[in-house]
């Protein structure tokens, strides 16, 4: 068999099933076109599953001498030479778009240039042109498409349901939006408006439009040359997908899961299994660092540096997480004087499975008595809010300048302030105050260490004593210090003095697991965390364990300590908050 050259429109139809995947993937690559013409306004109308769209702007137009240029292949006004490749400043640049989607539609070009008088239209049915006609319309380009696919009945089929067509098309134009927060939308479904998003002079001010969120928070970072910028919620606004986690590279919406997973880094320890955040975030760097020519529709980038965009897109979010901006905090005091009530506490933290213990008295969970929990409340002369009859009130943080009311069902501590009454679970709050000593101590080398007169030994498989004493030094670092004792059996001669004998045990074991499971591509470095919050968990005062007024209050002193406190280190809230104006609407005391 001979080698042939395809027909033109075989070419484009082969083409079009690349860039022109569904309708939500033509509409992107036609609004960068609208982007690049310099568009501040944009309109965008489509209906029967997208194979029916009009988009019309405000850009520079086309001239009527471009016009049958235009549908051509690798026709383009964006680049000139490869060398242009790698210093991009536009979105388009293939020359694909337009040439694809005539040969597999009736497409309609009206425009009018900047520099033109008079407007000019061609119709182009499945690749085949009419001839340039005047016309009148307003400066910009209006794109009009009908009959999408419908000469290729094989690509027709692989569309999914009307409603699915629009949710990907509504996605698309909500990341462009997003990418662009200086260009107005207006967006109509089946000829019904559905979006307005006009200018914003803010990114934040776009993804609050977008995204619907009132609160969010802004963060940068820049690592060896890539900046990254992160608009995101608090750990609290999360989804059960990753739908909106938004990513822009050169201000491009891209796909990424290392990107995607930095962001996911940069939440870690703050959300449970299966919830992910709300974050968008905008990479940029040189554009020789950036390959954007790597995939037809553009949505995937690739790095020089691949590692450096992931540490900024990780930090970019953390370094705002950390400080919690979410709490209103006053100065926090370091090295609180509740720090040795609070070792104590852990020392002596029991289950309500182990009366044995004399650290608490369980048969008389009520010895402290609701006269010493209660302090004198009086309402303000608005009624609106409590306020206490306190003279020496503390002058502490959030978590401290709170009043302890008590303690409800041996797990949760009652405390309130001038505006709410907060239920604060005990075990998940004292779990992410040692967590947190846990990661500061790994993260300073300096860290309190208790030598064991004869080592624990525990029992493991062969596989698994290798694979700890394989990582013995990065153990050590966090003052676990281990021995060989046998071929099934390690010995443990030193650990953490803040933790519990028992929290070691199942740590280690668990940890054992994980390093023979995942083998060598397991990164011990990225564990320090988990392995810090496993031993948190099996260290800390249990639900159903009595505390003191001294003891809760100790705690809640030194939550204010670590701003993350309001989450434990598997993403569980520490804390609800019952605020005292819906209180007295829920019992009648005002309307």
């Amino acid at each position: 068999m001979s080698i042939e050259i395809l027909p033109l429109e075989v070419q484009n139809q082969i083409a079009a099933g690349e860039v022109v995947e569904r309708p939500a993937h033509m509409i992107k690559e036609l609004i960068e076109n609208s982007f690049d013409a310099g568009a501040t306004k944009i309109e965008v109308s489509y209906s029967e599953g997208g194979r029916r769209v009009t988009i019309s702007d405000n850009g520079g137009g086309i001239s009527p001498e471009d016009l049958p240029k235009s549908i051509l292949r690798y026709a383009t006004s964006k680049i000139t030479s490869t060398s242009d490749l790698w210093n991009l400043r536009s979105y388009g640049f293939r020359g694909e778009a337009l040439a694809s989607i005539a040969a597999v539609s009736k497409l309609k070009i009206r425009s009018r240039h900047k520099a033109q008088s008079q407007s000019f239209q061609m119709n182009f049915e499945f690749g085949r042109p009419s001839d340039l006609e005047p016309t009148q319309s307003d400066f910009g380009t209006l794109l009009g498409i009908e009959s999408l696919f419908e000469n290729v009945p094989a690509r027709l089929k692989f569309l999914k349901s009307e409603a699915a067509e629009h949710a990907q098309i509504k996605n698309a134009l909500k990341a462009l939006a997003l990418s662009r927060p200086d260009v107005e939308f207006r967006v109509l479904e089946n000829k019904e408006l559905l979006f307005y998003w006009p200018a914003c002079e803010s990114r934040k001010d776009r993804v609050q439009q977008i995204l619907n969120l009132k609160v969010l928070f802004e963060g940068f970072a820049e690592r060896e040359g890539v900046k990254a910028y992160a608009v995101m919620a608090s750990p609290d606004e999360v989804q059960k997908t990753s739908k909106n986690i938004w990513l822009f590279a050169q201000n491009r919406w891209i796909q990424d899961r290392s990107l995607q997973a930095a962001v996911m880094e940069a939440y870690r320890n703050l959300l449970m299994h299966g919830e992910f955040p709300q974050a968008a975030v905008w990479v940029e760097t040189d554009p020789q660092e950036i390959d954007v020519n790597i995939h037809p529709t553009k949505s995937q980038v690739k790095f020089r540096d691949a590692s450096a965009a992931f540490r900024a897109v990780q930090a970019s979010i953390r370094s705002t997480l950390e400080q919690a901006p979410w709490i209103v905090t006053a100065a926090m005091s370091p090295g609180s004087t509740s720090d040795s009530v609070l070792n104590s506490l852990i020392q002596n933290s029991v289950s309500v499975l182990e009366p044995q213990s004399q650290a608490f008295d369980f048969s008389t969970p009520t010895q402290y008595s609701q006269k010493s929990w209660i302090r004198p409340v009086v309402l303000n002369e608005n009624k609106q809010k409590y306020v206490y009859k306190e003279e020496n009130k503390r002058a502490g943080g959030y978590w401290s300048n709170m009043q302890v009311i008590g303690q409800v069902h041996l797990t949760y501590i009652v405390a309130q302030n001038a505006d709410k009454m907060i239920l604060i679970d005990q075990h998940a709050a004292h779990e992410r105050v040692v967590f947190e000593k846990l990661m500061s101590a790994w993260t300073s080398g300096k860290i309190d260490v208790q030598e064991f007169l004869f080592p624990l030994t525990i029992n493991l498989s062969g596989e698994r004593v290798e694979a700890l004493m394989n990582h013995e030094k990065e153990l050590r670092k966090m003052g676990v210090s281990l021995e060989l004792v046998g071929p099934s059996i390690v010995g443990l001669k030193s650990a953490p003095a803040l933790l519990k004998d028992s929290a070691l045990t199942s740590t280690l074991e668990k940890l054992s697991h994980e390093l023979v499971e995942l083998g060598g591509s397991y990164n011990f470095e990225n564990k320090i965390a988990d392995l810090c919050a496993s031993m948190a968990c099996h260290s800390v005062v249990r639900a159903g364990q009595a505390l003191s007024n001294e003891q809760m209050t100790s705690l809640l002193q030194s939550m204010d300590e670590y701003p993350l406190s309001s989450y434990c280190p598997h993403g569980r809230p520490v804390s609800l908050d019952f605020n005292f104006i819906q209180l007295e609407k829920d019992f009648g005391r005002r309307s």
